[in-house]
């Protein structure tokens, strides 16, 4: 399958080693036919390598080295069932050499076939062989992958030939497409992989009836060796590229032999494709590959098993900055990449990447996955696309319009034309992706700003059904989670506020912070309390032996005004109280006479009268030590000629 020359990142643990045949086997010719097979291997010729190994154990001779070759020549060459039988061998004759990484094709291999049930065996196995993978089998993966199943329509692509047809990408009214069928036509170049001929881009319009409609690519793109897996800017002047490690007529291979893949970038000069150039975080060391682009197109996504990689490739990103330079490279990390396979990246103009993995919880070999990305949250869930897209083969390369509902992958599914094929599909349900979103904040008093422990945090729908609630930490502080592809109300609220809440429409997940400050709830929790100090009012306060309203005061008692004009049930009582200077009946009086002055005041000013008491409390309420007898200063008498306004039913 010559799909599997792109996925080159794949580490083949001990692939490199020479294998000598078992001790028993004395025949020389075993040796050098083993040598030979060894030496296809290594040139990742998988083919020529199946035939020798084949032979050998077909003639009885045994070893761990030679079945893990064998096996996995079968494995990447897609060829699964091959692959399982002699994984199957390796386990029942050599346990011990059950590494981690085969103990993970074998249950691929299974999957592929459609054998779960001994997959999930070997899938507990390598859990438990390696605490920190992500994906997996879990009990009810199969449930959450049929929910998912059954949105799309899919039809053969009226273009595919007898060899590998795959990676389609969006180009003006058409595709562009990754292809062998060259093979057959004489073609100097051959990949002894499969005995097929290299890959090269196509291009096709999709919409037309013609199958002459498909044409190499003009310009300097396609070479002697593979190019694959495009994406153009939108102004359609640019294209990023792989192609193995070529450049200038030569053939670059790293310190083990191995020709790796670059990405390269071409201009569009005169209707053809030139000025190649390589860019710079490529590495004759490593492989990268797969291109894809960000909406904005100010980010490239690609596929590689650099340093760094948390499996057998992964995906990462990097900032166009333009001029030829790039931003940090930055790995996805473990919510995507798993120890697997995470591959063929595609994004959205809405958002969504979709991914082609074999470590998340898939049919068998490579799935089609999808997750909403945004904002540098690359920690959303990833969502199995589920059938029909995905099945026991390998399904990648997968691209979509949201708008038009349209889209394109690829396959190696039974009944295809070629090795691999390319599928278009009508989405016919949009897929279900959840959508997690942190809100955080602080709820205070909006009047003293002081923070508000126990506080009740609430989601609440839109149908006004209550998601979830929290309760304020110590310091006034809240965490929840919601569902952003949906709008909600976030409603904070507490025993003598009134509740305050913010709407939250439908986003792509960015955190947010809702800090939410209360007010009292003057009508049914604030009864006995003074309305001046809940809303942090000066207080009202008399000149010596006067009843009059000062200017200051005046102020001061039109913001309880407004307060009763906003809160029409709101009641108050009005005490006025004296210092301790003269006697105390007549202090009694002048306090009376206060409270009389004020609630007058209020009612001129549209306050209705029974919304209305006063009373004077003359020098009994002292709020301080200036009682009769003791010498105070002026500034500590005035403290006493007040007047309040206290809250009653």
């Amino acid at each position: 399958m010559l799909k599997r020359i792109l996925i080159l990142l794949i580490v083949l643990s001990g692939s490199v080693a020479k294998m000598a045949a078992q001790d028993s086997i004395p025949d020389k010719k075993i040796d050098r036919t083993i040598e030979k097979a060894d030496e296809r291997y290594r040139e990742y010729s998988f083919s020529p390598a199946i035939d020798i190994y084949k032979k050998v154990l077909d003639k009885g001779y045994s070893s761990p080295d030679l079945l893990k070759k064998l096996g996995n020549s079968y494995y990447f060459n897609a060829k699964y069932q091959e692959a399982a039988e002699i994984y199957k061998k390796l386990e029942g004759e050599f346990p011990d050499e059950m590494e981690v990484e085969y103990v993970f094709r074998y249950a691929q291999s299974l999957k592929s076939i459609g054998n779960y049930d001994e997959a999930a065996r070997l899938m507990e196995e390598f859990k438990s062989m390696t605490a920190s993978y992500t994906g997996g089998f879990d009990d009810d993966y199969m449930t959450k992958i049929e929910e998912n199943s059954g949105r799309y329509t899919v039809k053969p692509f009226g273009y595919n030939s007898k060899y590998s047809d795959f990676a389609a990408s969006y180009y003006e009214k058409g595709l562009i497409f990754a292809s062998d069928r060259d093979t057959g036509n004489l073609a100097r170049y051959r990949h002894t992989w499969n005995s097929r001929d290299f890959l090269d881009l196509y291009k096709v319009n999709a919409d037309s009836a013609s199958t002459d409609n498909v044409m190499k690519l003009e310009g300097e793109i396609n070479t002697r060796l593979h190019e694959s897996t495009s994406v153009i800017t939108k102004d359609g002047n640019t294209m990023y590229f792989t192609r193995n490690n070529f450049m200038d007529g030569k053939k670059y291979k790293d310190g083990e032999g191995i020709t790796r893949l670059k990405i390269y970038s071409a201009e569009k000069v005169n209707g053809e494709w030139t000025n190649i150039t390589e860019l710079p975080f490529n590495s004759d060391s490593y492989s990268v590959a797969h291109p894809a682009l960000s909406p904005d197109g100010k980010r490239l996504y690609f596929v590689s098993d650099m340093p760094g990689s948390l499996g057998q490739s992964d995906i990462f990103m990097t900032n166009i900055i333009g001029d030829g330079t790039y931003g940090p490279i930055v790995n996805l990390g473990k919510n995507i990449n798993t120890m697997a396979r995470e591959t063929f990246p595609f994004i959205t103009s809405d958002g969504v990447l979709y991914f082609s993995s074999d470590g998340h919880f898939e049919l068998g070999g490579l799935d089609v996955f999808a997750t909403k990305i945004a904002f540098d949250d690359y920690d959303q869930p990833v969502v199995n696309v589920g059938k029909p897209i995905n099945g026991p083969s390998d399904d990648f390369a997968f691209i979509f319009d949201p708008e038009r509902k349209t889209g394109y992958f690829s396959s190696n599914r039974e009944g295809g034309m070629g090795d691999d094929d390319i599928y278009s599909f009508v989405e016919n349900e949009p897929l279900v992706l959840d959508c997690i979103q942190d809100v955080s904040g602080t709820v205070r008093d909006r009047i003293s700003n002081e923070v508000l422990a126990g506080a009740t945090v609430k989601v609440i729908d839109e149908e006004n059904n209550e998601i979830s609630s929290t309760i304020t930490d110590s310091n006034g502080n809240y965490f929840l989670q919601l569902d952003c592809s949906k709008g909600n109300f976030v409603r904070a609220s507490r025993d003598g506020y009134v509740p305050a809440e913010e709407y939250l429409g439908k986003s792509n997940g960015k955190p947010r912070i809702i800090d939410f400050y209360l007010e009292r709830d003057l009508v049914t929790g604030g009864f006995g309390d003074d309305l001046a100090k809940l809303l942090q009012l000066s207080t009202i306060y008399f000149d010596l032996n006067k009843y009059n309203i000062r200017p200051d005061a005046e102020i001061e008692i039109q913001k309880v005004i407004v307060a009763m004009e906003k809160y029409p049930s709101l009641k108050i009582k009005v005490n006025s109280h004296t210092d301790s200077r003269g006697d105390d009946a007549y202090n009694l009086w002048l306090s009376q006479k206060r409270a009389e002055s004020t609630v007058k005041y209020m009612i001129s000013k549209g306050i209705a009268k029974d919304r209305l008491q006063g009373e004077g409390f003359g020098e009994t309420r002292l709020v301080n030590e200036c009682m009769n007898g003791v010498r105070c200063s002026e500034e500590q008498h005035q403290l006493n000629r007040r007047s309040e306004f206290i809250i009653f039913e």
